[in-house]
């Protein structure tokens, strides 16, 4: 491929010349088109469409090697792209895996080395392959076995080319697999090195029925652990939901085994939930993020009066109301008040530098999770962080001057070169990014609380009043012997715990 060198200048007076002939061409009438002008016209814009990602793989190598994420204001390059373009972390991985394998590599000195991929870099030069082609080849290539040397490497690549320029994605991925299969036959050879690469248990999106799938791949002595536990909890009539009186320890009673239908899966599944409820209770999980391990249920007291609703974890999970309520029978409660004209936490206020757990309870009904816009993360990966002053800058650890963010954003924040935060009349942390990052684009994240989405623009109410922050099977001492230190009056009937009194009687199960 031919490459000019070219001025700043050059390159964006040869960019503008393409949006202008890009222009040219959408302003053309394609109405009077007979069906062999449109097909060609067709085929010409999609090798243009395979042709035009060689140019951005080629921008994204040099920018690396100019710059640093950090001086960009972003704490990875994923992070870079994502925020600018506004596409999603998964596509910015694709497009800056695929550079660092289809652009020219730079060394520390001399001219380029070729791509990683050069045979298939010089076909999505020249518009023969696409995305899907790109991709195929780039993770079978990556599953070589180890014993393959560069030749056969380069071999197996460029055969993969030459198929890719006859057929569809589908058609390569069936034929680099046949020769994947070809080449070693007889699989890997067992070891303890590839086995800890494979492990891995993965949890997948939450479905539209509030379930949730696993997958996992287990290390011999995972399964092991696992294996006795099983022989445990999942024997009939042991940990059955179904009973009045549950058995989780000793042996079950012969009416117990009898009267239990569950099956094998079902049984499993209910001794996960059992040896996690014992974990937790036994209170030797120690803390996260400043308070005990325990799980944490943010939800209303409205849909606790009216037993319909949902709660959400502080990991982002949804729960139905009833498992809350039942959930709730083994809890230590928390109300979260909020004023109703400004959403303003009230009560729990606090001038330390490390926010007491009473605060952490109060900032997860607030923000639900970390409240940079675009940020997933949930309320348990979350640490507090000082909205409009850092401690060391005269900031205040009460609750109306916290928000939560997760680690990476707590520390992208620098007022010097990087994101800045501030709270709104509305007790919402809005995050503003360094100038190299901003494009105009959202200040909040409702990720974690969609529900502010529907209030009206001119409604300066935000929802969730009287949230509550439930801590379930929690020791009760962990978190109530923690010293509050308050300057605000406490409410007539405050019944003495941090957050303000426990719901009324019957209402929480």
């Amino acid at each position: 491929m031919y490459v000019r060198i070219m001025s700043g200048n050059d390159l964006q007076a040869a960019v503008t010349a393409l949006r202008a002939a890009f222009d040219e061409v959408a302003a053309c009438d394609v109405d009077l088109l007979t069906r062999s002008d449109l097909v060609a016209a067709l085929d010409e814009l999609e090798t243009l469409w395979c042709q035009l990602p060689t140019m951005s793989h080629r921008m994204l190598a040099r920018l690396q090697t100019e710059a640093t994420p950090r001086e960009l204001g972003a704490k990875s390059w994923k992070e870079v792209l994502s925020v600018r373009w506004r596409i999603s972390t998964r596509e910015a991985h694709r497009r800056l895996t695929e550079a660092a394998l289809l652009a020219p590599r730079q060394p520390l000195t001399g001219p380029a080395l070729p791509p990683e991929l050069p045979a298939t870099a010089t076909a999505q030069a020249h518009g023969l392959i696409n995305g899907e082609h790109v991709e195929v080849i780039r993770k079978a290539v990556d599953r070589l076995p180890s014993f393959v040397d560069v030749a056969t490497r380069e071999q197996f690549e460029v055969a993969l080319v030459r198929t890719a320029v006859g057929v569809g994605p589908k058609e390569l991925k069936d034929s680099a697999d046949l020769t994947l299969f070809l080449l070693d036959q007889d699989g890997p050879e067992p070891d303890d090195t590839e086995r800890a690469r494979k492990r891995g248990v993965n949890k997948h999106k939450q479905r539209d029925d509030a379930m949730v799938d696993l997958s996992a791949t287990l290390t011999p002595e995972a399964w092991a652990v696992w294996e006795v536990i099983f022989a445990k909890y999942a024997a009939p009539g042991m940990c059955n939901p179904d009973d009045p009186e549950p058995c989780t320890s000793g042996t079950p009673s012969q009416a117990q085994i009898d009267n239990d239908h569950r099956s094998l899966a079902q049984r499993q599944h209910d001794a996960l939930l059992a040896v996690g409820r014992i974990a937790l209770m036994s209170g030797e999980l120690g803390h996260l993020n400043g308070l005990p391990v325990s799980v944490i249920i943010r939800t209303t007291l409205q849909d606790l009066e009216s037993r319909a609703g949902i709660g959400t974890t502080g990991g982002g999970t949804v729960v139905p109301i009833a498992d809350v309520i039942r959930m709730a029978g083994h809890a230590h409660h928390f109300l979260a008040v909020f004023d109703r004209a400004t959403g303003s936490a009230l009560d729990l206020f606090r001038t330390k530098r490390i926010a007491s757990p009473a605060q952490r309870i109060m900032l997860i009904a607030r923000d639900g999770g970390c409240t940079k816009p675009g940020c997933t993360i949930g309320a348990y990966g979350c640490q507090a962080h000082h909205v409009d002053s850092d401690w060391s800058d005269g900031g205040n650890t009460n609750v109306d001057e916290l928000g939560l963010a997760c680690g990476p954003d707590n520390r992208s924040v620098d007022h010097d070169n990087g994101w800045t935060t501030r709270m709104n009349d509305q007790c919402e942390v809005e995050w503003t990014p360094p100038p190299q990052l901003d494009t105009g684009q959202a200040r909040l994240n409702h990720y974690h609380r969609p529900e502010r989405l529907l209030r009206p623009l001119d409604d300066p109410e935000p929802p969730s009043h009287n949230n509550i922050a439930a801590s379930a099977e929690q020791d009760e001492d962990s978190v109530a012997g923690d010293d509050v230190e308050s300057d605000a009056p406490h409410p007539v009937d405050d019944a003495g715990e941090p957050g303000g009194p426990a719901p009324p009687e019957g209402q929480a199960a």
